[in-house]
């Protein structure tokens, strides 16, 4: 026990029959004469007895201390470090029949306060209820004290947008019969924005049917209504419950001047655009700032299906060739961003001008000429022909477009082909200088072994075949070639710039060659050695080896196959010698 005005510290027995849930030790400290305060005792942090039964969940435990001490309400009040009260502990530690008790006891002393009682974060019982799924519990709560309700805590969350963040309908339900619960979220959003997060519709329709001013409302970050965060979530359903409330809100803008138009066309939400446009015809489709649509929005952020929903669109159809604050068209943006499939379908439309400048005097294909670091791209280049096609009076303005690009990678190419080849002729050469040293013991080890016999000492004993002549040939010629490859490699080191942007392509013959001749070696080595049932092996080896550049080359000029196909006329070949 401690002196009066100090705290009175728990007995270590009270403390370990709180622990064990001992109710008889518990009573056997109570009745020892001078201790009938010794169940108000606690520990360094706060806790009093019920505090650490609550934690182990010793509902008996509890329910003998309340029933046996006439101090009941001091304990049941009390908080400890935490700010929790013995409820709160319970339910924090999702002990939920034992939380009922004491949420009972508190309600039969009419003990408000205490089950109102929030921790050190600004939470209630029922906020932790609801975030720790215990359903059943926080509907006991909000029937007991519908004023729990009304707590924030200090990240701005209430009971209502907890339970909406987890789809709890029910909870939400009995929630939003409560004219003063809160609804509010963090960072000023509210309960509409989760429904629309979550895409719940049927809650986000009873919000609307008795709390519609929640639409209206900003979340303080990005300024965004719910109908906003809906479209550019694309959700559908709340947004067709939104606006099947209140058509007014299709009309609105975002704080930067963003209509809903523009928000789908940003992440291509075109069920979302069909669904706006259905209840609002006329709906806004154009910034306030820069004059971008929602056209613009989709072709520079290449939403490819979204261009085709707005090209299709009769009520759209001015938007073809509508100019934004610095002139540009949807034309301009999708050459700049270099999309052929966005370009194409943009030069379908009969009613597109090709030859619209802007505030700087640019057409949309001298856009490319800006787009130069994009220029060893097949995109790039399928663009070029696409506005070639469009455009053939122009042709002799876009062979000087491409001519300056072609110099500017050409520059930007040379810069950095030291160390590029630098790095290839180190793999080169090492791949090289490993089939010489192959090829070189393969010499000396030579199939069948060398001869004993008188007259013969010290010739291979296979020297009469053709198959060992065919070895030694194919050995010698893959030694050589594979030394060029080596020396050449050393002489690129040497720095000369025109060299170095020709003497690859030799090298990778020459090593091609070496690689064949070692695969021949290899192959009449074995049928020298072994018998006539392995020579379809050898020649297996062989055919596979000599299958596999030209193999190479199809599959690295495939999607140069398939940009001809796709093209057919205006594919123009001599365009392509910057890829």
């Amino acid at each position: 026990m401690s002196s009066s005005g100090e705290a009175l510290y728990m007995d270590q027995r009270l403390l370990e029959a709180a622990t064990r849930g001992d109710a008889p030790l518990m009573k056997q400290l109570l009745a020892a004469p001078g201790d009938s305060d010794v169940l108000l005792g606690t520990t360094p942090r706060g806790n009093n007895c019920l505090h650490i039964a609550s934690i182990q969940g010793h509902e008996e435990f509890c329910k003998d201390v309340l029933t046996t001490l006439d101090h009941s309400p001091a304990l049941l009040s009390a908080v400890n470090n935490d700010g929790e009260t013995p409820l709160l502990t319970a339910v924090t530690r999702g002990r939920v029949p034992l939380a009922s008790f004491l949420l009972g006891c508190c309600r039969d002393q009419q003990l408000s306060e205490t089950i109102l009682k929030q921790d050190k974060h600004g939470c209630n019982a029922l906020h932790h209820a609801i975030r720790s799924r215990l359903r059943d519990l926080a509907l006991e709560l909000i029937q007991v004290e519908p004023a729990l309700s009304e707590a924030v805590n200090q990240s701005g969350e209430s009971p209502m947008f907890i339970a909406v963040m987890r789809n709890y309908e029910d909870v939400f339900e009995k929630l939003l019969e409560i004219p003063s619960s809160a609804h509010g979220g963090p960072g000023g959003i509210n309960a509409l924005y989760a429904a629309a997060r979550n895409s719940n519709s049927v809650i986000a329709k009873m919000i609307m049917e008795t709390r519609p001013a929640l639409a209206s409302e900003e979340e303080g970050r990005n300024k965004n209504t719910p109908l906003q965060l809906a479209t550019l979530c694309g959700r559908i359903d709340v947004v067709r419950v939104l606006l099947e409330h209140d058509r007014s809100l299709g009309y609105r803008f975002s704080a930067d001047g963003e209509p809903l138009l523009v928000s789908a066309a940003f992440r291509g939400h075109v069920s979302v655009a069909r669904e706006l446009l259905k209840y609002c015809p006329d709906a806004p489709y154009t910034y306030t700032s820069n004059g971008w649509t929602c056209l613009y929005v989709a072709a520079i952020f290449q939403q490819t299906e979204f261009v085709e929903f707005v090209l299709g669109l009769p009520q759209l159809r001015g938007l073809i060739n509508m100019q934004d604050s610095d002139g540009n068209t949807a034309l301009h943006l999708a050459v700049a961003v270099c999309n052929p499939k966005i370009v194409a379908a943009l030069l379908l439309r009969q009613d597109i001008d090709v030859t619209m400048m802007n505030k700087k005097t640019i057409t949309p294909i001298m856009v490319l000429s800006g787009a130069a670091d994009k220029a060893k791209t097949l995109n790039w280049n399928e663009v070029f022909m696409l506005m070639l096609k469009a455009d053939p009076q122009d042709a002799s303005s876009i062979a000087v477009i491409h001519n300056e690009v072609k110099a500017k990678v050409t520059i930007s190419t040379r810069e950095a082909i030291k160390s590029l080849t630098l790095t290839y002729t180190g793999n080169t050469s090492l791949v090289a200088i490993l089939i010489t040293t192959i090829t070189f013991a393969a010499a000396f080890t030579l199939p069948g072994g060398y001869s004993t016999d008188p007259g013969d000492e010290g010739l291979p004993t296979m020297a009469r075949k053709f198959a060992f002549k065919a070895f030694l040939i194919s050995d010698t010629m893959a030694m050589c070639s594979s030394l060029a490859v080596a020396f050449i490699c050393i002489i690129a080191r040497w720095g000369d710039l025109e060299f170095l942007l020709y003497y690859r392509s030799f090298t990778k013959k020459l090593m091609w060659f070496a690689c064949m001749a070692t695969t021949t070696a290899f192959a009449t080595g074995l049928y020298t050695v072994l018998s006539t049932r392995l020579l379809w092996l050898a020649v297996a080896v062989c055919v596979l080896t000599s299958l596999l550049p030209i193999l190479t080359k199809l599959l690295g000029e495939w999607p140069i196959l398939r940009l001809r196909f796709r093209l057919g006329r205006a594919f123009k070949s001599d365009l392509l010698n910057m890829v």
